[in-house]
C-alpha cells in the first residue's frame, strides 16, 4: 500500500485519489502509513463474514465517494476472501498482489510453497480479483530467481521488492485506461 501511495505522490498527474483505507485490525500498519499520507481510514472490526460484513465495506467505500462505475479497491495485506456479491458489484475494479507466479503456488504461504517444490523462478503476481482464490486475470507478473541458499525470509524480501514496483505500476495501468480485460487475458493498450 506505501508503495502505491508513493507512487501517486510522486506523479502528482496520476488519475488515481486514494479515498479511503480500510482494515479489520485496528493494529495494522497500513492505518499509520495511510494517516502519513492524510489519506482517511476505517477500521471494521466484526466477527460477520461474507456479503454481511463486505456490505460494511461497501458503506464505508461509498461514503468516500469510491463506487462501482468509478473507484478502483486494491487489496493489500488482505488475508480473507471478498464474498462473491462484493466481487460482482465491483467487478474487474479490485485489484490483488499475489507472492508467486500465478497459477502456481495459490493462497497462503506461496513462498514456502515454491521452495518446497524446488522450482527456480517465482515472483509476483497482480491480477484482478474474481470470486476464486488467487484465480482472475493477470494484469502483470515479476520473475524472482530461487537461489540455492534461499530462506523463507530471503525469497520473501526480493519478491517483495518487485511488488513495491509492480503493483503501483499496474494501478497506474488502471488509472489510464490501458487495461482490456478478453476473458482470461489483460492486454496493456498501447503495448
Amino acid at each position: 500500500m506505501e508503495s502505491i501511495l508513493n507512487f501517486l505522490k510522486e506523479h502528482t498527474k496520476s488519475k488515481i485519489n486514494p479515498k479511503i483505507v480500510i482494515s479489520s485490525k485496528a493494529e495494522a500498519k497500513g492505518l499509520q502509513k495511510a494517516s502519513k499520507f492524510e489519506i482517511p481510514t476505517s477500521i471494521i472490526s466484526s466477527n460477520s463474514k461474507g456479503w454481511d460484513y463486505d456490505k460494511e465495506i461497501v458503506r464505508i467505500l461509498q461514503e468516500h465517494d469510491v463506487y462501482p462505475d468509478n473507484g478502483l479497491v486494491c487489496l493489500a495485506g488482505y488475508m480473507r476472501l471478498l464474498s462473491p456479491e462484493f466481487v460482482r458489484k465491483y467487478k474487474m475494479r479490485i485489484l490483488n498482489i499475489h507472492p508467486s507466479l500465478l497459477p502456481s503456488f495459490p493462497g497462503l504461504n506461496s513462498q514456502k510453497k515454491a521452495l518446497d517444490y524446488g522450482v527456480k523462478i517465482t515472483g509476483c503476481t497482480v491480477h484482478f480479483v474474481d470470486e476464486g482464490l488467487d484465480s482472475g486475470p493477470i494484469i502483470a507478473q515479476k520473475y524472482v530467481a530461487v537461489l540455492d541458499g534461499d530462506t523463507y525470509e530471503s525469497l520473501s524480501d526480493r519478491i517483495l521488492e518487485q511488488e513495491h514496483i509492480l503493483y503501483p505500476y499496474c494501478v497506474n495501468l488502471f488509472a489510464e485506461k490501458s487495461l482490456i480485460v478478453q476473458g482470461r487475458r489483460v492486454i496493456v493498450s498501447g503495448q
